[in-house]
């Protein structure tokens, strides 16, 4: 997967009111006007707890260009990547200022779920983290689809599901936040994508009801986006976020901590 840094879109004037339009709609109806006038008041996300050590895990929309020679700094803004973990944790640690969260980025770019897997334990475990978030899923069937992988729904689910029994097995009181994969349609995402992508989605959402988990609805967040703006504002290539799309999933991820 490419950076999403090269994957930007010319902003105008329309596009920017009507990005801010829909991103109001959206915090409101996700409950989170609420969850940010508690923030505001400097009140704690009730699943963050103070000094809580919270990690951003997944591909390349989470790693998002970070600089993985600093990676081992919480809460260091190039370590965090130009994406919705960046602006996320920003906003986490401009809120909760006086609670001592500690935030990290493990996101790498082309991750499948075999990949985490493969190392979980130097970027997840070794980290001994209080709430891990995980967007992971487009690799699987976008590496498919372009011959480099043979792995289908069903492994994704299965794999899944291995790497969270795992990780409640090393870390008992760890806290799951399963975001769900999304893709626009525009770019390199065709109608040779669907039904099957969805399936994939389908299954993030049973692994999350499966482990008790926050789950993020990140499609649904860029379904209601695309109503009234073009999908390649928030994602060019249909894949990695925009600046744009990066704020909305960054708001959308926010909201569903704040409501857990």
């Amino acid at each position: 997967m490419m950076d999403p840094a090269s994957t930007t879109h010319p902003t105008t004037r329309r596009h920017f009111l009507a990005g801010a339009a829909a991103a109001t709609t959206l915090l409101a109806s996700a409950g989170c006007a609420d969850a940010m006038k508690h923030a505001s008041k400097g009140t704690p996300c009730p699943m963050i707890e103070p000094g809580s050590v919270i990690l951003l895990q997944g591909d390349s929309i989470t790693d998002s260009g970070r600089d993985r020679k600093r990676q081992d700094n919480a809460n260091d803004a190039r370590a965090m990547g130009r994406g919705y973990a960046l602006l996320a944790a920003a906003q986490l640690l401009a809120e909760q200022r006086d609670t001592e969260l500690k935030i990290y980025n493990r996101g790498n770019s082309g991750n499948k779920v075999f990949q985490l897997a493969d190392r979980w334990d130097k970027d997840c475990l070794a980290l001994k983290p209080d709430v891990v978030s995980i967007l992971i899923g487009v690799n699987d069937i976008w590496h498919k689809l372009g011959g480099r992988y043979d792995g289908t729904v069903e492994i994704y689910e299965r794999d899944y599901r291995a790497l969270l029994e795992r990780t409640r097995r090393e870390l008992p009181e760890v806290k799951l936040i399963v975001c769900e994969p999304f893709v626009l349609r525009c770019g390199a995402v065709n109608d040779t994508w669907f039904p099957e992508f969805d399936s994939y989605r389908t299954a993030a959402k049973n692994v999350a009801k499966a482990f008790n988990a926050v789950f993020v609805p990140f499609q649904t967040v860029f379904d209601k986006a695309i109503q009234d703006t073009p999908p390649a504002h928030w994602a060019a290539d249909g894949v990695h976020p925009t600046m744009a799309g990066a704020q909305l999933m960054a708001q959308a991820w926010l909201a569903a901590v704040s409501n857990a």
